[in-house]
């Protein structure tokens, strides 16, 4: 699974699908968890759709990238090759379709209480502070930290359960085509007030020429303010932060680079471990944002990654460049 596997997660089965000639299993996986003794016939095995159609599976509604056959569910994708084949891997998910469909309804539940209160405090602290009621200074001051940490409370709690929905397979992905410069700037103008109040350069570099990319918009551009958010919280007033993007074979890559110290390498190296960075920090938002970012990547087939050099440090995240067939309408992006 490229970069970002942990050793604690379970195997992929793989099997590569060359341009011309046989499919070929790299280890006996794939076909445990297709449940099958052999894979079908190569005309039916071309990419993971038709791999897995042909082995009994359909796409889970609403959920991408997740397959379910008789209540058993297990998680798919594929992967471009620069020769042009490609590689299809499967994971298991844990528990039966009606588990984890019961884990998501009680999840939602908890959201909608957890963030209803929460908005609610935050609508009557704007509600005072829209300039028709008269504030003394100090309570002027106090509901304005109220609404911050309420915007705040709102943030974690979305991104708490978000994660907790992909770590069952339903993280909810409206996958659409379309191009990756306004989902870039969308995040950048998003996080240009935060980059200004840490006196830091937040610049959008000069994108070359991209292809389109079948994405969440919404999901991608979390993922970049994520990377935006982290290095903030690292950076001294007066070093920079840079977004790129590029492409490289057949996928595109971004990256969110700081220019400044760079962080130690155990560092870089954890960056998206949530447990083991939430419990030496001692706090969770930032450890939370960051592997959320990692499993919205992840869910479109991409992976994430830490870099660190004598000039900074850099986090960057992959996305597969869609086939021609694979291509859909375009959409919008979250402003």
């Amino acid at each position: 699974m490229g970069e970002t596997a942990a050793g604690h997660e379970p195997a992929p089965g793989l099997v590569l699908l060359s341009r011309q000639g046989t499919p070929r299993l790299l280890g006996p996986l794939l076909l445990e968890h297709l449940g099958l003794e052999a894979l079908p016939p190569a005309a039916d095995v071309q990419g993971v759709e038709g791999l897995l159609t042909a082995a009994g599976f359909h796409p889970r509604e609403g959920v991408a990238g997740v397959w379910e056959r008789e209540g058993h569910a297990l998680m798919a994708g594929e992967e471009a090759l620069e020769d042009g084949g490609r590689l299809v891997w499967t994971l298991p998910m844990a528990g039966s379709t009606e588990r984890v469909q019961e884990r998501v309804r009680y999840l939602s539940l908890a959201s909608h209480d957890l963030r209803g209160s929460l908005a609610n405090i935050r609508s009557y602290a704007a509600l005072l502070l829209n300039g028709r009621v008269p504030l003394e200074p100090k309570a002027q001051r106090g509901l304005e930290t109220i609404l911050r940490n309420a915007d705040r409370a709102l943030a974690f709690a979305q991104d708490f359960f978000d994660s907790s929905r992909a770590e069952l397979g339903a993280l909810a992905c409206e996958r659409e085509r379309q191009p990756l410069l306004p989902i870039l700037d969308a995040a950048v103008e998003r996080m240009r007030a935060a980059s200004s109040a840490a006196s830091v350069a937040l610049v959008l570099d000069t994108l070359p020429e991209l292809p389109d990319v079948e994405v969440d918009a919404g999901r991608i551009q979390h993922a970049v303010e994520a990377f935006v958010h982290h290095h903030l919280a690292r950076a001294q007033p007066g070093e920079e932060l840079h977004v790129r993007a590029a492409r490289l074979g057949h996928q595109v890559r971004v990256e969110v680079r700081r220019d400044g110290a760079p962080v130690p390498e155990e560092d870089s190296a954890a960056v998206f471990q949530c447990e083991e960075r939430a419990f030496r920090e001692r706090k969770l938002e930032d450890p939370l944002r960051v592997f959320l970012a990692r499993q919205e990547v992840e869910a479109h087939g991409g992976q994430v990654g830490a870099q660190t050099d004598e000039g900074g440090s850099t986090l960057f995240l992959t996305l597969p460049v869609p086939l021609a067939r694979e291509l859909a309408h375009p959409a919008g992006w979250q402003a």
